[in-house]
């Protein structure tokens, strides 16, 4: 513990500092507090600038910005330490913690980088794909529950354009035809909330 708190270490002992107090302060609920701005770096038609294309080399965008900085704090702090023994073992003695603090800075970048490309992989977008439900007319759905019949409406499954499942409550355009479970329905119109 003491040489972590050495002060050739004291940067990267305050950056896991912070990581840790990052993750209490999420665990506990407390991270609402924080708004997390929306770097976004998708530039349409193509048109990257310098500063979009050093944020998207440095993984802005890729994960919500309290991962890349949580991320960020862990590469420098854990690749620092490592450094410092590295050297030291090899050196006799560890670098000042200034030019340690610039080393582990130039490996951590791109190691974060690295990092919050993988995470950026499997983390979940918030993305939708709403549609109105007029959206739905034309499109071929199932009776899910109930039975179908004129003033008798059943809930039907369909799905849109997007792939995206929906639960409509449908009946029989004619007054003699009625579906159940199971059955293919062609949504062709909509009277308020019925299809």
């Amino acid at each position: 513990m003491s040489a972590l708190l050495a002060p050739e270490n004291l940067p990267f002992a305050v950056s896991l500092a912070l990581l840790g107090l990052l993750v209490i302060v999420q665990a506990l609920g407390f991270g609402h507090f924080f708004p997390d701005p929306d770097f976004d770096t998708d530039v349409p038609d193509g048109d990257i600038g310098l500063g979009d294309g050093l944020a998207s080399m440095v993984g802005f965008g890729r994960v919500p910005l309290l991962v890349w900085l949580a991320s960020m704090l862990a590469c420098f702090g854990l690749l620092g330490l490592s450094l410092q023994q590295l050297i030291a073992g090899l050196f006799g003695s560890p670098f000042p913690a200034g030019a340690a603090s610039a080393a582990a800075l130039l490996v951590a970048v791109p190691a974060n980088a690295v990092v919050t490309r993988l995470l950026g992989a499997v983390w979940p977008r918030d993305e939708t794909t709403a549609i109105p439900i007029d959206g739905l007319l034309g499109r071929r759905g199932t009776i899910a529950v109930g039975r179908a019949s004129r003033g008798n409406p059943a809930r039907a499954t369909v799905h849109d354009i997007h792939s995206q499942l929906h639960n409509v409550m449908v009946e029989p355009h004619e007054d003699q035809a009625s579906f159940g479970e199971g059955d293919e329905v062609l949504l062709v119109r909509r009277e308020g909330a019925i299809v």
